[in-house]
């Protein structure tokens, strides 16, 4: 397995992570033996990065995670995020970045995950009513605690991540980056560049719609949350696959899937960036780290760029409401 260092850290990490999202019941019932059958497949396969968070299935995903990793904790680098809560009015998530809650909420996720001290800690998402600077000052008492090893924001702006990058060296940002999604990343990751700020790439294959498994609406099961995200949603999906299938032309010319190719493309992008797609299935993760085989010239890389225009995919990433918690 090819490896990458997590910004100045030290920290080495296999070059595909897997993201543990949909293991809580996001895209489907979940199920935890399955589950825990992939992480050790990804262990087996040399996949050290494991992505998970409180908020996912409310602490269940950490504790699942925990479980999996009896008698394996040596192979595997711990990633974990804190800071979006329930609403207890209901409806979206609310955010918490005070400095109390961030030591709160980090040894809970200890406990969840049963062990001693997580690999790299994410703040999930920015908190606007709180200085990053007090955030991150939490966060740095973690470090010196030995309760966390490297620090890291998710879909942070460049300006936020140079004030917290001040307060103490980021090992890493996570954002949503893919072929189709690629502003807000490509705007960011000058900055990381210039800090030596790893870039950790969530939704590398656009929740699956990169894979080219899902061609109507209909491919989405009920309950899914891809249902309520406007790229899946009527004219926009059908104008996304048009998209999707100029890269399928080109996978099939490459002699890999579609999903290997997008992987391929991120992976070329920049040494400093970490995709870390997610899946809750065998042959899909076999599939996925199968893209480190993929070989692309500067111009298979120029052709598939231009194949889809940064700008060019219809829908936002989000329902109107999530996308006011990104790029902040």
């Amino acid at each position: 397995m090819e490896q990458r260092t997590l910004g100045k850290s030290g920290i080495q990490v296999s070059a595909i992570g897997l993201g543990l999202m949909s293991m809580s019941g996001v895209y489907g019932k979940p199920d935890d033996t399955e589950s825990i059958v992939v992480i050790h497949r990804a262990l087996d396969l040399g996949i050290t990065f494991l992505d998970s968070s409180d908020m996912y299935g409310w602490g269940q995903n950490e504790e699942l995670l925990g479980r999996a990793l009896r008698g394996k904790r040596d192979k595997a680098i711990v990633v974990t995020k804190f800071g979006q809560v329930k609403n207890p009015a209901g409806g979206g998530n609310l955010v918490n970045g005070r400095p109390e809650y961030v030591i709160e909420a980090c040894d809970a996720s200890l406990k969840r995950l049963g062990v001693d001290v997580i690999d790299l800690y994410f703040q999930h998402r920015v908190d606007p009513a709180v200085p990053i600077e007090e955030t991150v000052g939490g966060m740095k008492r973690l470090v010196e605690r030995g309760k966390v090893r490297a620090l890291g924001l998710c879909e942070a702006s460049p300006s936020t991540v140079r004030r917290a990058h001040a307060v103490h060296p980021l090992a890493a940002l996570q954002s949503e980056y893919s072929l189709l999604y690629r502003a807000e990343a490509e705007a960011v990751l000058p900055t990381c560049r210039e800090l030596g700020i790893s870039f950790v790439a969530y939704s590398p294959l656009g929740r699956s719609m990169l894979t080219g498994s899902v061609k109507t609406v209909a491919d989405i099961p009920d309950g899914d949350r891809r249902r309520d995200h406007p790229r899946f949603q009527d004219a926009n999906l059908a104008q996304n696959r048009v998209l999707v299938e100029k890269i399928e032309a080109m996978a099939h010319e490459k002699g890999c899937t579609v999903g290997q190719l997008v992987l391929a493309w991120l992976l070329a992008q920049d040494r400093g960036l970490i995709p870390i797609p997610g899946t809750k299935r065998r042959d899909r993760l076999d599939e996925n780290v199968a893209a480190l085989q993929v070989t692309l010239s500067a111009e298979d890389v120029t052709r598939i760029s231009e194949a889809v225009p940064a700008g060019a995919v219809a829908g936002l990433r989000y329902p109107a409401p999530q996308m006011k918690g990104v790029n902040i």
